[in-house]
């Protein structure tokens, strides 16, 4: 396979050792993609390495991060610290950006990697990425195709741009990784990873004079043992109005079409967060019926439970496209109380 010259530029700076920050959710299967490259790394290629994850509770959606260190066998690994500066980020779903700051430390010369159908010039806006590397993959696209998970296919991408790692042994940890546990499952795995190595888009982005990367600042919770209220008072009622679920969402979303909607209320009694819009008007014999006005995608995390229960056709699974959600939102009218 031909190498582009961008991947040359960025191999040339990078091929000596790699620390790499896995930015995720649950699901996505971030946490198994960190060990795998760690294992490639020690056990088949002979480098020195280090791989740790933190996450919350353990359930699909929550935000996750994994850490891989590598380093040639020479170069002793003494920290076990998460990776703060990391010289490649890998961002599993690019909602993450709306609420995390995917980029914090990543080194002026770095490398993002995102799973995305947009260009490298639009994840560079939205990211507030100014110099680096960036590399897509339409990871879901692809995870969709192969009926795999997005993590292979982003582990091929990232096999394409960082040179310390050797495709042929992460190949070999993928087979054997699914063999053991999955075997139906191995070689669609084998085929996504190919094809997130294969089909990337990369553009790089010069450093200018001066340029700084952008700090790591570790979040502070309003409601930790230190910032908390005394006696752990919540003084603002009702401010989980006023949470966007958005970046939970694992790339699909229900599709609501209201003519082939018969109000029977189903997907609201599944529902987990209250998506469901509401409103009682007339029936055609004059009595008060509840009516299915629409979806607030706001709260939405993508469960399709109520795509399981609908009797009809009215809700389907939908891939989520750029701005989908926000043009067919419909608004709950809930009072926000600020206290």
């Amino acid at each position: 396979m031909t190498v582009s010259s961008e991947l040359k530029t960025v191999a040339v700076r990078h091929q000596n050792n790699a620390e790499i920050r896995l930015e995720s959710i649950g699901g996505l299967g971030a946490n198994l993609a960190g060990k795998m490259l760690a294992e490639a790394g020690v056990l088949r290629m002979g480098l020195n390495g280090w791989n740790a994850a933190s996450y919350g509770s353990e359930k699909k959606g929550t935000p996750v991060k994994s850490y891989v260190r590598l380093t040639p066998p020479d170069v002793q690994i003494r920290g076990a610290n998460p990776i703060e500066e990391p010289d490649v980020v890998g961002v599993f779903h690019e909602a993450l950006f709306k609420t995390q700051n995917c980029i914090a430390g990543l080194k002026t010369d770095g490398i993002l990697v995102v799973n995305t159908t947009k260009t490298p010039e639009q994840i560079r806006k939205e990211s507030g990425l100014h110099t680096g590397t960036v590399v897509c993959v339409d990871a879901m696209g692809i995870s969709v195709e192969e009926k795999t998970r997005v993590n292979t296919a982003m582990l091929g991408a990232l096999c394409r741009v960082v040179p310390i790692l050797d495709p042929d042994k992460v190949r070999d940890v993928i087979r054997d990784t699914f063999q053991g546990k999955y075997p139906g499952l191995t070689e669609a795995n084998i085929r996504t990873f190919d094809r997130g190595y294969a089909e990337v888009t990369v553009q790089e982005f010069p450093p200018e004079a001066g340029e700084i990367p952008q700090p790591f600042v570790r979040p502070v919770s309003d409601f930790g043992y230190q910032t908390q209220n005394p006696g752990g008072i919540i003084n603002t009622a009702g401010n989980s109005v006023l949470k966007d679920m958005s970046a939970s969402r694992q790339g699909f979303l229900p599709d609501l079409n209201l003519a082939e909607c018969i109000h029977c209320g189903n997907c609201d009694q599944v529902c987990p967060d209250m998506c469901f819009v509401w409103e009682p008007k007339e029936n055609e014999k004059g009595r008060t019926f509840m009516f299915l006005q629409g979806i607030d995608y706001q709260y939405c995390k993508g469960c399709l439970k109520c795509v399981d229960v609908c009797p009809t056709s009215a809700l389907t699974q939908l891939r989520e496209e750029d701005l989908y959600a926000e043009e067919h939102s419909v608004k709950h009218d809930f009072p926000i109380i600020v206290g």
